[in-house]
């Protein structure tokens, strides 16, 4: 199958509209190629990183990326999302009880196990030919990390690391009186000593600002607000009750789809650390794609630059 079958192929799968066309010829096939000419240059496996706020398709993009670039451009790329490295469960609810209430509830830096992901990406870069990577998958619906026999596998070496995730490249905020400030009621009934949002800031400070620096490339989707994402998460729930609607359910499993009502609440988990990244990562990420309100890529901003140097 060629290249562009594969792309109708995933057009339909996808369920995504036939315009979906324009979106790869003008975006992500051109994407695909500076993401070639940036392994290229390295002589060694890319790192690249896709930043987007939850809706603006990340996995879409990043799946179509992958199809490009092994089929047009030879480069076996391997993908996988900071949300498949959420803690379990029983972990946050550990941290729960040890630092803030708040941290049972997964998206927020703090709920990820770094190491993990840093064992997968170890694992695909030097992997031989014959060795089988598992890669780590979380069920949303049960709200916990899928067991181990049920991840996907991805054999041999990649040349290039997709990692795609809502807060990828994010850094913290660096205004003490700023952080202190609620930015919604959350954060003022629940977290009004600043406890637990100062624990997300130094968890960006530290550990993710060392598993970020190894990223090499950055790209990002930009939603064009806060609003709009609120409006997507909403509606990303309501495809996943319909999808766990549809699916058998295990015996004694306890589905965790949110209501409306929960999803807002869920959203003001990282509306904080989402509006910071809209406004602090656009001028340093290498490809920025301008979403619209109805997902659609409608423009881009390339720097173009010998080096990557996004985190600066």
């Amino acid at each position: 199958m060629s290249a562009s079958q594969q792309v109708d192929e995933l057009i339909r799968r996808e369920g995504l509209p036939p315009e979906y066309q324009t979106t790869v010829a003008d975006y992500i096939q051109p994407l695909a190629q500076r993401v070639a000419d940036w392994q290229q240059a390295l002589a060694r496996p890319l790192i690249l990183g896709l930043n987007g706020a939850q809706g603006t398709g990340k996995s879409t993009l990043a799946l179509f990326l992958q199809t490009l670039l092994e089929q047009e451009h030879g480069l076996r790329c391997a993908r996988f999302s900071l949300d498949d490295l959420y803690l379990t469960r029983a972990e946050r609810e550990g941290l729960a009880e040890g630092v803030h209430p708040l941290f049972v509830t997964r998206g927020v830096p703090g709920t990820h196990d770094l190491l993990l992901g840093q064992q997968v990406i170890d694992s695909l870069v030097t992997a031989t030919a014959d060795h089988d990577t598992p890669i780590p998958a979380f069920d949303k619906a049960g709200d916990d990390r899928k067991p181990k026999h049920e991840w996907p596998l991805f054999r041999g070496p990649a040349k290039v690391v997709l990692i795609e995730g809502w807060c990828l490249g994010a850094r913290p905020e660096r205004d003490p009186i700023r952080l202190a400030e609620p930015v919604n009621e959350l954060e003022a009934a629940e977290d009004s000593d600043n406890l637990w949002r100062q624990h997300v800031n130094d968890q960006l400070h530290d550990a993710y600002a060392w598993f970020f620096d190894q990223i090499d490339r950055m790209v990002m989707l930009k939603a064009p607000s806060m609003e709009q994402v609120i409006q997507w998460r909403t509606l990303q729930e309501h495809k996943l009750a319909q999808r766990s609607g549809d699916a058998p359910k295990k015996g004694g499993e306890v589905s965790r789809i949110m209501d409306d009502d929960q999803v807002y609440r869920f959203v003001m988990h990282y509306e904080r650390v989402t509006r910071h990244t809209l406004f602090d990562l656009p001028p340093r990420a290498d490809v920025v794609f301008t979403v619209d309100p109805s997902h659609r890529i409608v423009g881009q901003t390339i720097k173009e630059q010998l080096e990557g140097d996004w985190l600066r």
